[in-house]
Parts: structure tokens; sequence; C-alpha cells
């Protein structure tokens, strides 16, 4: 029987070597020898990205590097998902957050990390993806009456959008009603302040801590 640490050493290793099926795998080893998914997720799982996205930084991985090692997270969390939603439910309801990663961006390390660790402290999250168009973000919102709406950005280019979040949930008459988080590698507290979002998430657990916070 391999122990806490191998499991979640194996965890990392999946992610590192973009292998959906080993992450699926150790994910119903990590269950079936009892370890915390939150646990397997945080110090396996996240971490494992987190360096995938330094590599990615730092130009020794690429692109389809990263989605590729999303995925292979992606496969492992899903198999968690029932475990956490048990968790979660006994961590009781804490809202329902709308979050993706902006329209025109196809990073979504952050934010598949942010998702997943808000599902772990008991929020209910509607995850949109990547590349999301701003009217999806509106339309979910009012259908799910979205406590909070969430968008991050990973290049300055598309982080201009996150204003246009901003004007249309006021538009559509529901920006009063909601909390507005944005994220990512070049967005600052001061351009949340800027454009009048509500919550600047520096990163995952600080956005966590945030949106705990608030509720």
């Amino acid at each position: 029987m391999a122990t806490k640490e191998q499991i979640i050493a194996k965890a990392k290793e999946a992610i590192l070597d973009f292998d959906e099926d080993v992450a699926a795998e150790v994910a119903e080893e990590a269950l079936a020898a009892g370890i915390n998914p939150a646990e397997l997720i945080q110090d396996g799982f996240t971490e494992a990205m987190t360096e995938v996205g330094a590599q990615f930084e730092a130009g020794t991985l690429f692109l389809p590097h990263v989605i590729a090692a999303s995925e292979a997270m992606q496969a492992g969390v899903d198999v968690l998902t029932p475990e956490l939603e048990k968790l979660s439910s006994e961590s009781k309801g804490r809202g329902t957050i709308v979050i993706g990663t902006i329209e025109g961006d196809i990073h979504s390390i952050g934010k598949d990390i942010v998702a997943t660790m808000l599902k772990i402290a008991g929020f209910k999250v509607i995850d949109l993806g990547r590349d999301v168009p701003i009217t999806s973000y509106v339309e979910k919102a009012k259908e799910a009456k979205a406590d909070v709406v969430a968008s991050s950005a990973l290049m300055t280019t598309t982080m201009v959008n996150q204003i246009q979040i901003e004007e249309q949930l006021k538009e559509a008459g529901v920006r009063d009603s909601l909390k507005t988080m944005v994220g990512g590698a070049p967005v600052t507290q001061d351009w949340a302040t800027k454009i009048g979002a509500d919550i600047y998430g520096e990163n995952a657990t600080d956005a966590v801590t945030k949106l705990k916070a608030l509720f």
C-alpha cells in the first residue's frame, strides 16, 4: 500500500507527465486510501500546475503542454468531484460563483485551480471554461442568480475585456446584486479598483480567502 506522500508525489508526476490516465488512477487510489481529496488536489495536482505555469512563463514549456497538463488535472479532479461535493455540502453552501477565463484568452491554469479550491471550500462553482464571451458571464450570472462573477485574464490585451463584464452586468441590471472578482498574471489591485471590480484575487489562495470572508 502506497503512503500518502507517495500518492501525492505520484499525482504531481501525472500532471508533469501530462498523463490523464495516471491522474485519474491516482485519484482513485487516493480515495481508496482515505486521503482527503482536497489535500490531493492542493499538494499534488495544484502544486504541479503551479510548476507548469512557472515553466511556461520561463519559456521552457509551451501552450500545448499547459493545456495537456490542465486536461490531466481535470481528469483527476473529475474522479474526485463526487467526493468533493459530499464534503462541500457538509461545509454548507457558501454562495454561487460563475468563473471563467476571459474572451480571447486560452490560458486556464489559474482559473482551474481557483475553481477547484472554491469547490473544496463549499461554494457552488459554475465554470465557463476558457475564452469565454462577455455575454456568457452575464447570461449565466442572471440564470444562476450568481453571488460572484469571477474572470481571469493572463494577457494585458485580454485584460481590457474585464471592463466589459462590469459594463454589461450594469446594462443587464444585475451588477448591484452581485460581486465581481478579477485575477490573472497582469491583473493588479489598481486595475481592479480602476474598473470597479469588488475583489482582486492575487492568487488562488488569496481569491478563496477573500470570498470566504464575503460569505
